[in-house]
């Protein structure tokens, strides 16, 4: 997206000088404790309020950022093409398929830009559902309209259906914040049956974590469908949240229509290497999920002992009944430097929680326990 451009074979070449350089470099040590210390909580805080991966990115995503630093003056257009190249492998389509964008937030705001306001349409989403979208469609001039979950916490697609005139329908899936999945084969018919005239915008951003015979991805349902764009993000299983990168699939003319609002070179070199080389890494989703599933497994027996009930759960989260009002108990839990999430007004008696390590959920548990009684 610049005129000083370098060749990937020179970029992967100034990426080994630079993992030369690191050999003989001396090490800077940072300080585990402060380094790791979560944001909007006291030192030896709990943060579980915003999905996060408590573990991290990969050591190979880790080598990868330090590896680049000899090309942090460059552009990030080579290294933009190799991840490009990777996430089409990957998924079996072509690299025109594709667009990254800085966290999968950036992919939502471009839907919004480019499909929903005073002439293109409203958007229509669940509700709950993830706010973000909501605000950039708002913004754009858009018309929001709601469709509450069905009683089973999936999307309610026939009403949405019918709510939409061309326009943007977003289906989060597995959804935030209620952890539900709107089942395959419901979800393969609504898009089937929508009209070409109306985009619609499936947010996988927790795919990695669903795990129920009912859920698969639709990405391969792209190509018989010039209205469907799927978004994913490296935030949640690739432990890099705080480095901002994510992509979409969808067809070609999809993707060239989006660009138009999308700044150039978007997403950091540091980001780009991270994703790269966590696509490499084939521990990293398989460790990710069995330990996520493993405090989760913990976390429901521990409040299902104390009365919760939990929704299933098909991500790195869950939500529960409070069988009060969540409110109060979000602020006392935080008086005891333990973050959780925030109030969702569509379920005023339920608490979004994140799935942290295992010491953490036993710190959620103990502080909870205190709290209700």
């Amino acid at each position: 997206m610049n005129n000083v451009s370098i060749s990937r074979r020179k970029f992967t070449h100034l990426l080994g000088i630079g993992a030369a350089v690191a050999l003989v470099r001396p090490r800077v040590t940072i300080a585990t404790e402060a380094a790791t210390v979560p944001a909007k909580t006291k030192p030896g805080g709990v943060r579980l309020s915003a999905n996060e991966n408590p573990y991290g990115p990969s050591a190979k995503a880790h080598e990868a950022m330090k590896n680049a630093h000899v090309v942090c003056n460059r552009y990030p257009d080579e290294a933009n093409d190799v991840l490009i190249d990777k996430i089409a492998k990957i998924n079996n389509i072509n690299r025109g398929q594709i667009a990254l964008g800085d966290g999968s937030s950036e992919i939502l705001k471009l839907c919004a830009e480019t499909f929903t306001g005073p002439s293109e349409g409203k958007l229509v989403v669940a509700d709950p559902t993830f706010e973000a979208i909501l605000e950039y469609s708002k913004a754009c001039g858009a018309d929001v309209v709601k469709v509450p979950l069905t009683s089973s916490h999936a999307h309610d697609l026939e009403k949405m259906s019918a709510s939409a005139q061309k326009g943007l329908i977003y289906v989060c899936n597995p959804n935030n914040p209620t952890a539900s999945i709107t089942p395959k084969n419901d979800l393969r018919d609504f898009i089937a049956k929508t009209s070409p005239d109306t985009m619609i915008l499936v947010d996988e951003a927790y795919f990695h974590y669903a795990d129920t015979p009912d859920y698969e991805s639709v990405i391969p349902l792209v190509k018989d469908h010039p209205n469907l764009i799927v978004a994913r993000t490296f935030s949640k299983i690739y432990g890099m949240a705080g480095l901002r990168c994510g992509y979409c699939v969808a067809q070609p003319e999809t993707i060239k229509r989006m660009h138009g609002f999308q700044m150039w070179d978007s997403v950091n070199i540091m980001a780009l290497t991270a994703a790269g080389a966590s696509l490499d890494d084939p521990d990293q989703v398989p460790n990710g999920q069995r330990l996520i599933s493993e405090a989760k497994t913990f976390t429901i027996s521990e409040l299902d002992k104390l009365g919760h009930k939990t929704i299933p759960s098909q991500a790195n989260f869950i939500m529960f009944d409070c069988k009060k009002p969540v409110v109060p108990i979000i602020k006392a839990l935080k008086d005891k430097n333990v973050a959780v999430g925030r109030l969702f007004p569509a379920y005023p008696n339920h608490m979004r929680l994140t799935i942290g390590k295992k010491d953490e959920m036993e710190s959620f548990v103990s502080a909870f326990k205190q709290v209700m009684a």
